[in-house]
């Protein structure tokens, strides 16, 4: 693995947010019941080593999403709640960089590689990193520390949340980012 220690890389915790908890709402399931645990033990590993850590939360402007900042759902999930001082980045869009400055603060900070957590893997997971990727960031993809639902295409075929999920990591892996697993991260930044 080529991640760095200095600059030390930063970790981006992408909307994980009590919301997604109501399965129902955003599909029938969802993979990687683990995700957030996983983010939780990187983010330990992060705050151990006080490298750079960013909370995304996405803020929805339609009143009936889940994810609107005037309901519960918006709120972030206990796992991997932001401590006091570290970043939240609001963002309305599916891409972590549109409408915030977190590319600023990544260039000001002269960090230059990325790894990537987060709800959900098709969209907001995989719509950052294929910006910060096209921003020339050295990108990492956690692939159980995501999750996605199951979809319907418009034709009516159905696929599940882990077809959905590693397809948009197999879109991902070797043009926009990296794709590894938790255990990869950890022992590639103890060992």
């Amino acid at each position: 693995m080529a991640l760095l220690s200095s600059p030390p890389p930063a970790l981006i915790l992408i909307d994980f947010q009590t919301g997604f908890d109501q399965v129902d709402y955003w599909g029938k399931e969802r993979n990687n019941p683990g995700a957030e645990n996983n983010a939780g033990a990187l983010l330990q590993l992060w705050r151990q080593k006080g490298w750079p850590v960013f909370h995304v939360q996405h803020c929805s402007t339609n009143p009936a999403s889940l994810l609107a900042t005037t309901n519960a759902g918006n709120a972030f999930k206990t796992e991997v709640l932001p401590l006091p001082g570290e970043p939240v980045i609001k963002k309305q869009v599916n891409s972590a960089f549109i409408g915030t400055d977190l590319k600023e603060q990544l260039d000001n900070a002269g960090i230059t590689q990325l790894v990537l957590t987060g709800l959900t893997t098709d969209h907001c997971v995989s719509t950052t990193a294929r910006m910060a990727g096209n921003f020339g960031f050295d990108t990492y993809v956690v692939a159980d520390a995501t999750a996605t639902f199951d979809k319907t295409a418009p034709a009516g075929e159905h696929f599940s949340a882990a077809t959905i999920h590693s397809t948009a990591l197999a879109s991902l892996h070797g043009e926009f980012a990296t794709v590894l697993n938790t255990a990869d991260v950890l022992t590639g930044l103890r060992g």
